[in-house]
């Protein structure tokens, strides 16, 4: 038997298999916007049926389509019986109180607690931390909180009293089921304030202190510091994070129906209180009032963000 020599170099190294997901992988020239839309697209799809279905549910119930009650048509009832109803244009003037006051101080003093944390040192985790443990306290808990302590028999009455400062528990001021909405804005502040701190802590965190070591570095004092590099920075984080505070605290219901009164009560409290009238011909007017309760969010969060990024512009 005569053996055939060998034709391979032995120094040649032998070629590396691929690896089996780059086997089975199927090469696709997408662009990179068309991808991201891809893998989106479940979650963009469920949210999209449940949000567009309960928007176009309540715009056509506002315009009183209800197929279930004989003698229906659409038209614009609802509306213009809102906007005559004096009691409608007082929960429109109280919910943008309740809202707008909180959004703007809580912002204000988020950024100044984010600014102080930064500079503590050593008790700068536990402070953090303290901020962090209100965010797991629901509103509701709150609320009652608010109830115990601002309330004609709570606790800051009693402390009034006590300090002769007042005649009489009940000579303290009415701040909780007030005209006004004191105690509402005092609950969101209570838990606003830490959640948009947490958010201003951590855009403090990418690198802000080397930039504001370079500017030092060519002469820039301390608010020239502030107000081209530190503000900049912070501004996208704090309006991205007050558009969901305005967002939730022009909604929410549970807060300003334990801390409001019957009258005027917010548009959210209304709207549900149209809702469970048990004359099915209110129903126009709730979805209305919800729909109402959605355009004037929009038409703030755009206005507020146009602001923020005016202002984030004149800074730098």
């Amino acid at each position: 038997m005569v053996v055939q020599p060998s034709t391979t170099d032995p120094t040649e190294v032998p070629a590396r298999r691929p690896p089996a997901a780059a086997r089975f992988r199927t090469p696709l020239n997408l662009p990179r916007g068309l991808r991201i839309a891809l893998l989106l697209s479940p979650a963009l799809l469920v949210v999209a049926v449940f949000f567009l279905t309960g928007v176009t549910q309540a715009v056509a119930q506002s315009l009183g389509y209800q197929p279930f009650l004989p003698g229906g048509h659409l038209s614009l009832d609802a509306y213009r019986g809102l906007f005559t109803d004096p009691a409608v244009r007082a929960s429109l003037a109280l919910t943008a109180r309740i809202s707008i006051i909180p959004t703007v101080t809580s912002a204000l003093l988020a950024v100044a607690a984010a600014l102080l944390i930064r500079r503590l040192g050593r008790a700068r985790s536990w402070v953090t931390g303290i901020f962090q443990a209100n965010l797991a306290v629901p509103h509701l808990v709150g609320a009652l909180c608010m109830v115990l302590l601002l309330s004609q028999a709570g606790l800051l009455s009693r402390l009034t009293h006590a300090a002769g400062l007042t005649d009489s528990v009940a000579a303290f001021p009415a701040l909780t089921s007030d005209r006004f909405g004191w105690a509402i804005i005092a609950e969101y502040l209570w838990k606003e304030t830490p959640f948009l701190t947490v958010i201003a802590l951590a855009a403090l965190g990418r690198g802000v202190e080397d930039l504001e070591q370079a500017a030092r570095a060519l002469g820039a004092g301390r608010w020239q510091r502030l107000r081209h590099v530190t503000l900049p920075i912070l501004a996208p984080a704090v309006a991205a994070g007050s558009v969901l505070v305005f967002t939730f605290t022009a909604g929410s219901y549970e807060v300003p129906y334990l801390l409001g009164r019957p009258y005027p009560a917010t548009l959210p409290v209304v709207a549900l209180q149209y809702y469970n009238d048990t004359d099915l011909t209110a129903r126009p007017e709730a979805m209305a009032v919800a729909v109402m309760i959605a355009a004037f969010t929009c038409v703030v969060v755009v206005f507020y963000l146009a602001l923020a990024g005016r202002l984030a512009r004149r800074v730098l």
